[in-house]
């Protein structure tokens, strides 16, 4: 009885530890993902198309202040660009908390300003979804926030 009880708990150790997952919030990750983060702002401050589109899934979706939405990848860059070019200014994105869902996905937010040419400042949020993709972290959905100080 004592050998099937031991047998028992040594297959229950070996099952469990099986099915463990790597911690979610690792430092590796959450650079990568700010990394990310970075690409895509260097990407609207460039106005980079190409670069654009290797860090978007293909169903990308964007919810942007005004309350447009853009839907699929060529909806969204075409939409990133005419936008990065109607409303010049210094764009700045600044990763404030990563939230891992699971080791494939988590919710990013960030302070997201442009400072414009008069020297006016646009104080605003965007909240990004991320997940991996061909082992590579890419942006699944953006939604940009624009506070109305209530």
């Amino acid at each position: 009885m004592k050998a099937l009880t031991f047998l028992f708990f040594l297959l229950l150790l070996i099952t469990s530890s099986a099915f463990c997952q790597n911690p979610l919030d690792t430092k590796e990750e959450s650079q990568e993902i700010i990394n990310l983060i970075n690409s895509y702002s260097k990407a609207r401050d460039t106005k980079d198309a190409v670069l654009l589109k290797e860090i978007l899934v293909k169903d990308v979706d964007q919810l942007v202040s005004s309350g447009v939405w853009r839907k699929g990848i060529a909806e969204a860059v075409q939409g990133m660009m005419e936008s990065s070019t109607s409303n010049p200014g210094d764009r700045t994105l600044k990763v404030e908390s990563i939230r891992f869902l699971d080791p494939d996905a988590a919710i990013v937010d960030a302070r997201y300003e442009i400072k414009n040419a008069n020297g006016t400042v646009r104080k605003m949020w965007s909240t990004f979804v991320v997940v991996t993709e061909t082992e590579q972290w890419k942006i699944s959905a953006i939604r940009n926030m624009l506070p109305t100080g209530n």
